[in-house]
C-alpha cells in the first residue's frame, strides 16, 4: 500500500476501526488532493465509500494544530443548518495517530470552480446562476445565529475590523523590500473610514467560487453542494466576505496573469450586481461596501507580496511565481480607485 505523503492509512483505519467500528469495509487507498503552505487535503476511500481527510502541512504542525479542531467545530456546528457543509464524521487531537492532529469528514462530489476556462463549458446562463448560487448561500450562511449552533464564542467581533487592518499590516510589514507606492496611503485611507459594523454574524473569510463544490442537479441546476476551506472562519463583520467576493469578481484586465479567476467567463455577474442581490436577499445595509471591498484588495496585495517576498529569498519554486510582484501594484491601484469612487 502507498501512503500519500503525511497520511498513514494502517494508522488512521486503525483509528477509524476503534472510534468508529464498521464505518471502513475495506482496505484504505488515498491520495493528496490539495497541499501546500495551507493544510493538506486528502482524498480517502474503501471502495465502497469515500471520505475526505484533514490536517496540517508538514513541518508546521504546531502553528496550526488548532485550526483543526476549529474547521472541524464549524462545520458541525452548521451541518445541521441548510448552510452546505460536509458531514464531519471524527476529530482527532491526538498527533501520534498521524503526526499531526485531522478530521474526517464526508466526500461531496462537486467542481470548485477556478478559472474561467473551467466555466466556459457552463455557458453564460449557466455560469451566470451559480455565482449568482453563491451570494444566495454567503446570506444563509450569515443568517445563522452561531448561539443557536454552538458557535457564540466563535471569535471575538468587538473591534473586528480595526483587529484586521492592523493584522495585515504587520503582515505587510514583515514583507517589505521593496517601494510599493500607494500601499501606504491606502492602509491610511481604511484606517481613517472603518465603519460601524452590523451586527456580527458567522464570517467564512476566504469566501469564493473555487472554495465551493458546485453540481447540476437532476433538474439541471448548478447548486452549491459544499462550502470548504474553513480555516479563516471567525464571528466578525459579514460584510468582509462580501468585500472579498465582490474584488474576486472584478475584471484585473491583466493578460496572462498568474493568478486565475472566474471573473472574465461569459455570464459572470459583475461585482455590483452580487452586492445588490447580497443587499435584497440579507436585507443588509451595504452603503459602506466600498470600504470593505477596497480592504480586500489591499489584504491580497499583502499576501501577494508575501509571496513575492518569499520568491525573492528564494523560498518559494513553481510556474508563475515569477511574475507574482507585478500584480501587487494592480491590486492597490484597484483598492484606491475602489475608496475614491465610494
Amino acid at each position: 500500500m502507498s501512503h500519500p505523503p503525511g497520511l498513514d492509512l494502517d494508522q488512521l483505519r486503525a483509528h477509524l476501526d476503534r472510534e468508529r467500528p464498521g464505518l471502513v469495509t475495506g482496505p484504505l487507498t488515498g491520495r493528496l488532493i490539495e497541499g501546500g503552505r495551507s493544510n493538506l487535503t486528502y482524498a480517502v476511500s474503501d471502495g465502497a465509500s469515500k471520505w475526505v481527510v484533514r490536517r496540517p502541512p508538514l513541518g508546521h504542525v504546531l502553528a496550526t494544530a488548532h485550526d483543526m479542531k476549529r474547521e472541524h467545530r464549524v462545520i458541525a456546528g452548521l451541518h445541521p443548518t441548510n448552510v452546505p457543509v460536509p458531514e464531519p464524521v471524527l476529530l482527532c487531537e491526538d498527533e501520534d495517530v498521524v503526526g499531526a492532529p485531522f478530521y474526517v469528514m464526508e466526500f461531496v462530489d462537486g467542481t470548485p470552480y477556478r478559472t474561467e476556462q473551467e466555466l466556459a463549458p457552463l455557458g453564460p446562463e449557466r455560469t451566470r446562476a451559480a455565482v449568482l448560487g453563491l451570494v444566495d448561500t454567503l446570506v444563509d450562511l450569515h443568517a445563522v445565529d452561531p448561539a443557536a449552533v454552538g458557535l457564540g464564542d466563535f471569535g471575538r467581533p468587538e473591534g473586528f475590523l480595526d483587529r484586521q487592518l492592523r493584522r495585515w499590516g504587520k503582515q505587510l510589514d514583515a514583507s517589505r523590500n521593496r517601494d510599493l507606492p500607494g500601499i501606504d496611503e491606502l492602509q491610511a485611507a481604511l484606517g481613517r473610514d472603518l465603519p460601524a459594523s452590523p451586527a456580527p454574524t458567522i464570517v467564512h473569510g476566504d469566501y469564493r467560487l473555487d472554495n465551493v463544490l458546485v453540481r447540476q442537479d437532476a433538474d439541471g441546476v448548478d447548486r452549491i453542494k459544499a462550502i470548504l476551506d474553513w480555516e479563516m472562519s471567525t464571528l466578525g463583520d459579514p460584510l468582509t466576505d462580501v468585500g472579498l467576493l465582490a474584488m474576486y469578481s472584478a475584471k484585473l484586465d491583466m493578460s496572462g496573469s498568474p493568478i486565475s479567476t472566474t471573473a472574465e467567463a461569459a455570464g459572470h455577474p459583475s461585482p455590483a450586481e452580487l452586492i445588490q442581490r447580497y443587499a435584497e436577499r440579507s436585507g443588509r445595509d451595504v452603503s459602506a461596501i466600498a470600504w470593505y471591498t477596497a480592504f480586500a484588495w489591499f489584504k491580497l496585495a499583502v499576501i501577494l507580496e508575501g509571496i513575492h517576498y518569499r520568491y525573492t529569498l528564494g523560498q518559494t519554486v513553481g510556474a508563475g511565481f515569477d511574475r507574482i510582484g507585478e500584480l501587487v501594484p494592480v491590486f492597490i491601484e484597484h483598492g484606491l480607485g475602489t475608496l475614491k469612487q465610494g
